[in-house]
């Protein structure tokens, strides 16, 4: 495995780029090239006409709380408030979460990284603080600038991995540069206390350029005009506000608000705790809450969250970026369609940066070009190869992520 790593170029594919498809594309740590021909010294890999996505961007997780499962000690909510007091017990007193929540931070955060590689996610925003846990050689790339309050219920309570407490919303949202994006959980819920929330924070003056509100279930359509129009921002987390609320926001209706309204929507997973198991399931979710075509979807997920995130770099594929790629076969007549129909078992490939993370057995010859080491793991039943590192964390890991085992 030692040497110079070599480019690669993918032919006979379905490469989405901006404004459709190419069908060739050379990649070393960044894109090099858009339909054209392969050099000499590249290591050609014909795709037999799979889709080849700019790695998806989930723009919502908490990645240490993804191991616990789902917790949902009602049947029903109306506020997610009343949900967390209600998970305080259960976290001090039944033995299986208090022995999650014993795990090191480390190897929690892994499982989250972990989750969201295996389904083409390459880039995350994770809503709590960026530990020092998370470092190079995380499996995902995670956000590095933003702000963050986690809600109004949690002001100077408990909300972090380490005991961190809440900081002041509106405090938070005035001091956040324009630059970076600042998150808040709002309008999570169905009650009164919920639909006040949007209200609260635009009197306040928190409705600005840089405000991304996660759930917004709330909201009403006439809110979120005005949102829009001070530039804020969206997380849909379909299967979380499904799970706690039975019902999750009109998304129809708010595409169709303001001409410019899917750029200020993303497309998130939330935890485990509540979401589904991964962001190709979150997108079915979608699918099924009805009124959002596979295109639309497609955008939340890669072009549109990249913008709500402030990443200039991310969610597409150009001559320039990033080599996050995600190659997936043919499945459904368009490449939004086949995310669609695609679950982890069917991901084929997964680039971060130009190295490839996680792929077929098939695609030895590529992680071979890149000098990536390979480690053999098996993925809901299928064969596949980890880039070494990832195999030994994966090994090494007290969490077992179900339906992953080392070879």
């Amino acid at each position: 495995m030692l040497g110079w790593a070599r480019p690669v170029s993918l032919v006979n594919a379905q490469v989405v780029v901006p404004g459709g498809t190419a069908s060739r594309l050379r990649f070393a740590g960044s894109v090099l090239a858009i339909d054209a021909a392969p050099r000499r010294g590249d290591v050609v890999v014909d795709l037999g006409g799979a889709c080849v996505f700019p790695g998806l961007i989930n723009a919502h997780d908490h990645l240490e709380l993804n191991h616990f499962g789902a917790l949902r000690p009602r049947d029903r909510y109306t506020n997610a408030s009343d949900w967390i007091d209600d998970l305080a017990p259960i976290v001090s007193g039944d033995p299986r979460v208090r022995q999650n929540a014993a795990h090191p931070l480390k190897w929690r955060l892994f499982v989250g990284g972990l989750k969201n590689l295996l389904s083409g996610v390459t880039t995350v925003a994770h809503h709590n603080p960026r530990y020092r846990e998370i470092r190079d050689g995380f499996p995902v790339h995670v956000l590095k600038r933003y702000r963050w309050a986690h809600s109004f219920h949690l002001e100077g309570k408990p909300v972090g991995a380490k005991g961190e407490r809440g900081v002041s919303v509106t405090e938070q949202a005035a001091a956040a540069p324009l630059a970076e994006p600042f998150m808040v959980h709002l309008a999570e819920g169905v009650d009164e206390r919920a639909c006040r929330e949007l209200a609260a924070l635009e009197s306040s003056g928190g409705l600005r350029p840089n405000t991304v509100l996660v759930h917004g279930v709330a909201v009403t359509a006439e809110e979120w005009r005005r949102a829009i129009r001070a530039g804020a921002s969206l997380v849909w987390c379909p299967a979380s506000n499904r799970f706690l609320f039975g019902r999750t926001i009109a998304a129809r209706r708010f595409i169709d608000a303001h001409p410019d309204a899917l750029d200020h929507m993303a497309i998130a997973t939330d935890s485990r705790l509540t979401g589904a198991r991964d962001l190709l399931d979150e997108l079915r979710v979608a699918r099924d809450a009805g009124g959002v075509s596979a295109g639309e979807l497609l955008a939340m997920a890669t072009t549109s969250a990249a913008q709500v995130l402030k990443l200039s770099r991310a969610g597409r594929i150009a001559v320039g970026s990033p080599a996050d790629l995600l190659v997936l076969p043919r499945l459904a007549g368009t490449p939004a369609e086949t995310l669609l129909a695609a679950s982890r078992r069917e991901v084929s490939l997964v680039v971060l940066g130009g190295r490839p993370m996680v792929g077929r057995p098939e695609f030895r010859a590529l992680f071979s070009a890149r000098r990536v080491a390979v480690r053999p793991i098996v993925v809901d039943g299928e064969d596949r190869l980890a880039e070494s590192r990832l195999g030994s964390s994966l090994a090494r890991c007290p969490i077992r992520e179900e339906g992953v085992e080392c070879v």
